[in-house]
């Protein structure tokens, strides 16, 4: 029986997202959560795009993405990006490391960090109420998630920025983007030390 992996993995994901924007982690407005006045779905889409562009500007060497989808809920929006780069097992930490290190340094908030060996995710909240999550999927394929507060409803229009990965028709591939330093199978070297 042949499966649709591709379709499978971002169903997934959408409904990972639901459920986790269900859960107020990253965006329900029947959570209690408070809503961001003055702006809308398309207000809140543009600075979910501006916390993926800030992030990916912290990453060394640089990383190809590509953007994936965009889904509305009641009161909130959600942006979904897919890491193109290669990223061994070897070097998930250190990728993890400088997301982390970046979030931190912008104020968000550590709500949830998951440890797992094959798909390790970091959880955040931004101090306006942005949800953040960076998780690693099938085949290792890294992806950015962006869910806004509950903001008030309008149209929400593609991202205006084009991404740094090539341009796919149809279903976005696993990894295929090579990086000397992010796809290396070997551990980040450590410090030399000094005799």
């Amino acid at each position: 029986m042949r499966r649709n992996t591709p379709t499978v993995r971002l169903a997934c994901a959408v409904v990972a997202g639901a459920l986790l924007a269900g859960c107020g982690l990253l965006g329900d407005a029947k959570s209690g959560r408070e809503t961001v006045a003055g702006m809308d779905m398309q207000g809140a889409a543009e600075r979910a795009d501006s916390i993926l562009y800030a992030t990916v500007g912290e990453i060394t060497p640089e990383i190809e993405w590509v953007h994936r989808a965009t889904t509305t809920g009641t009161c909130d929006v959600t942006r979904y990006w897919t890491v193109m780069t290669v990223i061994s097992e070897q070097r998930r930490g250190n990728f993890l490391g400088v997301v982390e290190r970046s979030w931190k340094a912008s104020g968000y908030r550590i709500k949830t960090v998951s440890p797992s060996k094959e798909m390790p995710s970091i959880i955040v909240r931004s101090p306006d109420g942005f949800g953040i999550r960076v998780s690693f999927g099938y085949k290792g394929q890294a992806f950015f998630q962006v869910t806004s507060p509950c903001v008030d409803e309008s149209k929400v229009g593609a991202p205006t920025k084009v991404a740094n990965g090539r341009t796919y028709d149809g279903e976005i591939p696993t990894p295929n983007v090579r990086s000397d330093f992010w796809s290396a199978e070997t551990p980040v070297p450590g410090p030399a030390r000094s005799s």
